[in-house]
């Protein structure tokens, strides 16, 4: 019977990960980036900002403005960059009012504003990176390179750590991650922009510059996972939510990608 308990979270993974894949690999490729692309960022980033705010349990009043700010500023950032910081300050600014005139008292306002405006940068600034990546650069190839490396990451550190894994990574942060699966992360990320190179050629990329990418892809995305596993520990949390049967919530499918995205970006862009 304990087997089977074990069996069923792998199973589901297995299961939503075959009917979502296909389905989200044809939208990327056959559908232009405006306005679908933009608009599957608007609703996954503001999703993942709703786990966040509801996992540091930000009272309703506070979250639900703070929802609609996360979305201009994905919104903003993806089609008006040249005034990201402005954005930036408008909508922390009318944070700060929505919690001064909430009629909330002061005790405890930095307990709250803290999450709202972390949750603007690190969920709407940090996505808003893909978008450069499908519009600025190569196109759709950068981003299958991305999701597929990440993917992979993800993967090999679950099925090695699980599986292989002895020696503890960062037990304060992560109790269940290990250095064997670590390195499952970095073989992950090689094995995933290696394939995308195959498949989709990218004459400007070399397979020793893919695989390059793709080392440094499985380790953002580990370090993405742990970011998010210290802001879960913090709020006392396993899972962001459960929202994906087996795999938690959809914060908890882009933490990786969301420090992984803008060092692609970056990566491409200067190099």
């Amino acid at each position: 019977m304990e087997k089977k308990k074990e069996s069923s979270p792998v199973i589901k993974r297995h299961v939503i990960a075959a009917l979502f894949l296909p389905v989200l690999a044809a939208y990327l490729y056959y559908l232009p980036p405006l306005p679908y692309f933009l608009s599957l960022l608007l609703v996954v980033g503001v999703m993942a900002l709703w786990e966040f705010y509801v996992m540091y349990r930000i009272p309703k009043r506070l979250y639900v403005p703070g929802l609609l700010l996360g979305g201009i500023v994905i919104y903003l950032a993806c089609r008006y960059p040249s005034f990201f910081l402005e954005t930036i300050f408008v909508c922390f600014f009318i944070l700060l009012l929505v919690r001064l005139f909430s009629g909330m008292p002061p005790s405890g306002s930095m307990e709250a504003l803290g999450p709202l405006g972390v949750g603007l940068l690190y969920i709407g600034g940090f996505l808003s990176f893909q978008w450069f990546l499908r519009t600025e650069m190569q196109g759709m190839e950068y981003i299958f390179l991305l999701y597929t490396s990440v993917w992979l990451a993800d993967g090999g550190a679950f099925y090695i750590g699980t599986y292989m894994g002895k020696t503890k990574l960062y037990p304060a942060i992560s109790p269940n991650k290990t250095w064997e699966g670590a390195l499952g992360s970095l073989a992950g990320g090689i094995l995933g922009a290696v394939a995308v190179k195959a498949v989709f050629s990218m004459p400007g990329l070399s397979y020793s510059g893919a695989a390059g990418i793709g080392a440094v892809m499985g380790v953002t995305a580990l370090l993405g996972d742990l970011i998010e596993s210290m802001f879960k520990r913090d709020a006392g949390v396993k899972d962001s939510s459960v929202f994906i049967p087996g795999h938690g919530g959809v914060l908890d499918k882009l933490d990786g990608m969301l420090v992984a995205g803008p060092v692609l970006y970056f990566i491409v862009r200067y190099s």
